[in-house]
């Protein structure tokens, strides 16, 4: 075939209102103007709340910060069922069922969220229909046992398995032509070979994964985030010093612009995340990040210490609604015999882990091996407990105030975050009586409040109601998809999650006026 008849096949699968994008320019991320972030519908009053109406007034409840893990949505340690090699090294060599490292990975007490990063042809074998590879029901039957979610990368590219296997299932590969670009080192010969993401066979069988999966994971309430599938080496956008396969760069960020487009329209009710690796392979990166930013995508690196300038200042400076997904692979085996210590006596793997804090990101990577991750917990607590104590968001009810206003009582709630990140999506919170009949809700802006920050909100209560109410928190991490949070508070907290606030009379003595 033709390369010019190729291209104009492959035009034909790929929408025809996407045109060619001018690609974005670099600039600083602090400061840049990403958009107001998600919809805020039933905003609540944030405020200023001055003293022109000076009825009276007074403070009803305050807490204290509790340290103690939290299990909420939008952050996390990540235990891996799967990464791009496989599950752990142990089942690797036969030494360990993948039941048994399944069970092993979920079982370590710090572990949240598990991740399955695998192949395509680990996910399809034959057009149509999805074939999981078991490791899927083992890590979700898993997580749904001890309350944890799953995230998950489907790779179009992997390294890990070349010359012998390309990532792609095998009814693709006479349909797709694949490009050598380059020699594996070390490996007698061998070369490295990426598909030709701009064929139509591959975009019409891309398209069609997209969609099963989608009907499948998107909306489930156990997957935490998915990753954009993108281009090149383990889906990271990058084919490290490699040529890319493409006829040029206008069809390479045409085509990955236009799969980016389909799977941000097709994902709706579950996160998804986009990698931020600089545009060394030239294929439109920097196109692709931003539009995926302004859909409300997560941002995830692959590295934390050796990375390039650019990435720490995006993942600082992102938008503070979105989440940060941080990992490192080069102590993924957290084997405490090969770590030095520095002349501060800490290990470099901490060093690492510390950073991540740095960088208010929501969740740090732990891979696969659960032996050494309890053995490295048990010699080195500090790092993942420092972790656990301020990873992304940490939310408590600081002060709530009660005014006597518009003949009425109005509760105005102070909200705290002692966490590193802001609150990855919209904060509801939600006033009850106990007996269900004063139902009060409303909204936050979006990624209030931030990293170390407060915001305020205010109730109007129903004119004669006395007694308690109880307040609780909602995330709304997609439009429309909300789940429970945790308050990070000392204090009791009912069953249910809320904590309970004592309302005054009239008539109590305690009220500040004119003060």
């Amino acid at each position: 075939m033709h390369r010019r008849d190729l291209l104009k096949k492959s035009a034909l699968l790929l929408p025809a209102t996407m045109g060619v994008r001018a690609d974005v320019t670099a600039h600083l991320w602090q400061d840049y103007e990403f958009g107001a972030g998600p919809p805020v519908r039933e905003r609540l009053n944030q405020g200023p709340f001055d003293v022109d109406q000076d009825q009276g007034w007074q403070t009803v409840l305050f807490t204290t910060p509790s340290e103690r893990p939290l299990r909420n949505p939008g952050l996390g340690l990540v235990g891996y069922s799967w990464e791009e090699s496989g599950p752990s090294l142990a089942a690797r060599a036969g030494r360990e069922t993948i039941e048994q490292h399944v069970e092993k990975i979920s079982s370590l007490p710090f572990v949240d969220v598990l991740y399955i990063r695998c192949d395509w042809r680990n996910v399809q074998s034959r057009p149509g229909r999805l074939d999981l590879d078991p490791v899927w029901q083992l890590t979700l039957d898993a997580a749904k046992r001890k309350g944890l979610r799953v995230a998950f990368r489907i790779q179009l590219s992997n390294t890990s398995f070349q010359p012998e296997r390309v990532a792609l299932p095998g009814f693709l590969h006479d349909r797709v032509p694949l490009v050598n670009i380059g020699s594996i080192p070390g490996s007698g010969g061998g070369v490295y070979r990426e598909p030709r993401y701009d064929h139509p066979e591959f975009q019409k069988a891309f398209i069609e994964l997209n969609e099963l999966l989608a009907a499948q994971f998107e909306g489930n309430p156990l997957i935490e985030w998915m990753d954009l599938m993108q281009y090149g080496f383990w889906g990271e956008g990058h084919t490290s010093n490699f040529p890319n396969p493409f006829l040029d760069f206008l069809t390479a960020e045409r085509t990955f612009v236009a799969m980016t487009e389909r799977q941000l329209e097709t994902w709706n009710r579950t996160p998804v995340a986009v990698n931020t690796q600089p545009d060394i392979s030239n294929v439109g990166n920097r196109t692709i990040v931003d539009m995926a930013v302004r859909a409300g995508a997560w941002l995830r690196s692959d590295s934390i210490i050796v990375e390039e300038p650019i990435q720490i200042e995006e993942l600082a400076n992102r938008p503070p609604w979105l989440a940060a997904i941080m990992e490192d692979g080069y102590y993924r085996q957290y084997d405490i015999q090969k770590l030095k210590l520095d002349a501060a006596g800490v290990n470099e793997l901490e060093n690492y882990i510390l950073h991540v804090l740095d960088l208010k990101a929501n969740y740090w990577s732990l891979w696969t091996e659960a032996d050494n991750l309890a053995g490295y917990n048990e010699k080195f607590p500090r790092g993942f407990d420092r972790l656990r104590a301020n990873l992304g968001y940490r939310l408590r009810p600081s002060w709530i105030w009660q005014r006597k206003r518009y003949g009425t009582s109005e509760l105005v709630v102070c909200i705290s975050n002692r966490g590193v990140a802001g609150v990855p999506g919209v904060l509801w919170l939600q006033l009850e009586s106990p007996d269900q009949k004063v139902h009060l809700r409303g909204a936050l802006d979006a990624g209030h409040p931030h990293g170390s920050g407060l915001r305020q909100a205010a109730f109007l209560l129903p004119k004669g109601y006395h007694g308690r109410v109880l307040l609780s928190a909602q995330l709304e991490i997609r439009p429309g998809i909300k789940r429970p949070v945790a308050w990070a508070c000392d204090q009791p907290l009912n069953a249910d999650g809320s904590i309970t606030v004592d309302l005054k009379s009239d008539d109590d003595r305690g009220w500040r006026k004119g003060v």
